[in-house]
């Protein structure tokens, strides 16, 4: 006698077994249900449990011993959570159906077999009001349902954690995710070089050739046509080794570094400031007076790194220019957040404190990256979640400027109808912010801990494609 077919799937995924493309219950003699037994043997069928109470069923569907079943807590103590062994809340489809407002088995033999405890506690108590945890999906389930033959009192209580907050965000950042889709320039043939892009880079030094030379090639794997790197004349032969399709300037520890950037400057459609430039006072006063050149023929700006160091140090440099964007990492950002609000960071309060920086600094954009993406403009926060790894090497950073470099060019060029009238830097920091993590996370699940940007790097063309072209 074969089995039914949805006995023996369940019965397949309890052992850890594959299940066969062609099912056939009858080539499969073990897991085939055996003749019920009669007279003095059916008394097997029913076999006390460590508290004295029975387990209906036949033996063959009680293959995994069921835990012992605990009785609802007090009134005032947490209760526990209890999952299906395997992860979930949710009842699978056709074991349980919802009857006036509560949940019955269909067959109580099948459903929800194996329980495991999650050890969570909960702010919720048997009885009371969904109000009491606001964060939870309660479902309740007579615990005689579930093997016991104890009163209809008992109730285990099965919850699937979900937020509809988290909800609500996710359905706001698929919006956001076509925001910065409708902004990417399309490809066709009518577009000339240079028209997608051309991003200029400040930084590079003796010390640091690596950071400008990933901030560069990122801009180029996004879709920028043209990528300089204004960097030192030792660094400068370096960083064009790593590539030839960079532009490299070795001019910025030059007597007139100002006025030779200045002249590239009409060509440039966004800045980065601050990859590999160092602390060198020259540099500094040099990279200084790029961003006044700049701020003056209203160029988009991207501050990282040094940047940032030279901003918390003077931030009348740049406050109040509404079209630059600083991505602050945490040690950064809290240099920041105490030189303009003379206040350490509320570790509490991540959301008001990035909020309160971009007000401070004239509503320009931050990015303050971290475990969490936080992106505001002093008027609303975003949060990229994006799912990237745990592995925390250098250079991430740079990738995430030189792809913003060339996301708020499209932007800004694409103007307040193509960004429902949001932020056209929210929503460039939204999807470079997203990038880097796809970029991140597909790095990662080839490589593992010895993930490096330069992997990260040849990521980018399918992570784009992944997140905004497919």
């Amino acid at each position: 006698m074969a089995i039914p077919k949805r006995f023996y799937l369940l019965l397949v995924k309890r052992a850890g077994k594959t299940v066969p493309k062609r099912w056939d219950g009858r080539a499969l003699p073990h897991l085939r249900r055996p003749a019920q037994p009669r007279g003095p043997a059916a008394e097997m069928a029913l076999q006390p449990n460590a508290a004295g109470r029975g387990q209906s069923g036949p033996a063959w569907l009680r293959q995994r011993p069921r835990p012992p079943l605990q009785r609802g807590p007090p009134a005032q103590a947490p209760c526990r959570h209890w999952l299906p062994q395997g992860g979930g809340g949710r009842p699978r489809r056709g074991e349980a159906r919802s009857v006036a407002g509560r949940t019955r088995p269909r067959r109580p033999g099948l459903a929800w077999p194996g329980l495991a405890c999650s050890a969570l506690p909960c702010a919720g108590r048997p009885g009371a009001e969904p109000e009491a945890a606001p964060m939870s999906c309660m479902r309740r389930l007579p615990a005689r349902l579930v093997g016991g033959a104890g009163s209809s009192a008992l109730w285990l209580v099965i919850e699937r954690s979900f937020s509809l907050h988290r909800t609500h965000s996710l359905k706001d950042m698929e919006n956001i995710f076509q925001l910065v889709r409708n902004v990417i320039p399309p490809l066709t043939g009518k577009r000339h070089k240079g028209q997608d892009g051309r991003i200029g880079i400040v930084g590079g030094c003796q010390e640091y050739t690596g950071a400008p030379y990933f901030a560069a090639i990122t801009a180029l794997k996004v879709g920028a046509d043209l990528s300089h790197v204004f960097c030192t004349k030792d660094a400068a032969t370096v960083i064009k080794s790593y590539s030839p399709e960079l532009i490299v300037h070795p001019v910025l520890d030059s007597p007139n570094a100002v006025h030779e950037v200045e002249k590239w400057l009409p060509r440039l459609h966004s800045v980065v400031i601050g990859p590999g430039l160092g602390r060198d006072e020259v540099l500094l006063e040099n990279a200084k007076g790029i961003i006044e050149k700049s701020k003056v023929k209203g160029i988009p700006i991207i501050i990282d790194a040094d940047g940032l160091w030279l901003i918390s140090q003077q931030p009348s440099l740049i406050q109040g220019y509404q079209r630059a964007i600083l991505t602050p990492n945490y040690m950064e950002f809290s240099r920041l957040y105490e030189a303009m609000l003379r206040d350490p960071v509320d570790s509490s309060d991540h959301h008001g404190c990035v909020l309160r920086l971009s007000q401070a600094m004239g509503n320009l954009t931050v990015v303050q990256k971290g475990e969490r993406d936080l992106i505001s403009d002093g008027e609303k926060v975003l949060v990229c979640s994006h799912e990237g790894s745990s592995r925390r090497c250098g250079g991430q950073g740079d990738l995430l400027s030189g792809s913003l470099g060339v996301l708020a060019h499209w932007a800004f060029l694409a103007g307040a109808e193509k960004t429902n009238g949001q932020n056209p830097f929210l929503v460039a920091a939204f999807g470079a912010c997203s990038l880097t993590r796809q970029a991140n996370h597909q790095a990662f699940q080839k490589f593992g801990r010895s993930m490096t940007a330069s992997d990260m790097v040849s990521e980018v063309g399918t992570a784009f494609n992944k997140l905004f072209e497919t």
